[in-house]
């Protein structure tokens, strides 16, 4: 018997080979998620380089991840006008965060009266919703609501209003309240003598956070990297958003790039000489990219949880 039992106690180490390909597959997961995690981390890593290299020696040899010049003449042509990029990141967090949190409340307070069952105009409102992803009124209509029926010119709503619903978002906070909210739980709160209103602060929105904040982060990363609106509805630099701003600079960097003669007049004006067009396009991103870097921090714990949900059933 002792030697039967000394015989199955050797028997994992004997299928050895087999238990090793779990390691070898996680090994293989690994290296191609950090292969893929480079592939996404150097070229913001080449940005950062060239915004701070000579113009004259990236014009010559190229762009480098090592700045073969350091220089930052970029940043310098940049704080030219640093009162307004101020101000300007100052309307993008406003719209940033004021829009997320509208755009929260209004997708989950319409998408939780539609997933219920007991609801009877729930098909109606689901079509309603889905209808807008297929078809819209133009570009005309939709700019004539916000300017003359809404009268929102000029002003910071018309940079919020226009993204504050996905329709997208919408349906996919619908399926998950559908599919991951348990109905016994509204059903036992509906007995214990629980309303609506109390059910959907209480019980839903608390079970909802993954969702939330895995929309919220996409809805946050619309709202600052939105450049279209300002160009539409705002006629004056005090409500542009940064990525507008940044939009004009670039575009007018360009223009005197490309025409010597505005150039040159610019100079005798007293204005700067060589505009550093090459080195100031990566300056210009790496402004943009902003605190936006940091908001991902904050919602990676319910994004992760919010792609697993449902992904083992008990």
């Amino acid at each position: 018997m002792e030697a039967e039992n000394a015989v199955k106690a050797n028997l994992p180490s004997m299928s050895n080979p087999q238990n090793k390909l779990p390691a070898a597959a996680s090994w293989s997961i690994n290296l191609f998620f950090i292969l893929y995690s480079a592939l996404c981390v150097i070229p913001l890593l080449l940005i950062i380089s060239v915004s701070f290299s000579n113009e004259q020696s990236i014009v010559r040899r190229g762009y480098k991840f090592i700045p073969e010049q350091f220089d930052l003449s970029a940043y310098k042509f940049l704080l030219r006008d640093i009162h307004q990029i101020l101000h300007s990141y100052g309307i993008t967090i406003s719209v940033t965060v004021i829009g997320t949190l509208l755009s929260m409340i209004i997708i989950a307070i319409y998408a939780y009266p539609i997933s219920r069952s007991n609801f009877p105009h729930a098909k109606f409102f689901t079509f309603f919703v889905f209808f807008t992803m297929l078809f819209s009124g133009g570009l005309v209509p939709w700019y004539l609501v916000y300017v003359q029926m809404l009268d929102l010119k000029d002003t910071l709503w018309s940079l919020i209003m226009p993204l504050i619903v996905s329709a997208f978002f919408v349906l996919i906070v619908r399926t998950f309240f559908q599919t991951t909210i348990p109905s016994a739980v509204l059903e036992s709160a509906k007995i214990d003598g629980a309303g609506e209103m109390r059910i959907f602060l209480q019980i839903v929105m608390p079970l909802s956070l993954p969702v939330l904040a895995t929309v919220a982060l996409f809805q946050t990363l619309t709202y600052w990297n939105d450049w279209f609106l300002s160009l539409v509805f705002i006629t004056n630099d005090e409500n542009i958003s940064v990525q507008y701003l940044l939009y004009k600079m670039m575009a007018n960097v360009q223009y005197l790039a490309s025409n010597p003669t505005a150039a040159a007049e610019i100079a005798k004006a007293g204005g700067m000489v060589n505009f550093p067009s090459e080195t100031v396009r990566m300056a210009m991103a790496i402004v943009g990219v902003g605190p936006i870097v940091l908001a991902y921090p904050f919602f990676q714990k319910y994004f992760i949880k919010g792609l697993t949900v449902g992904a083992v059933k008990g």
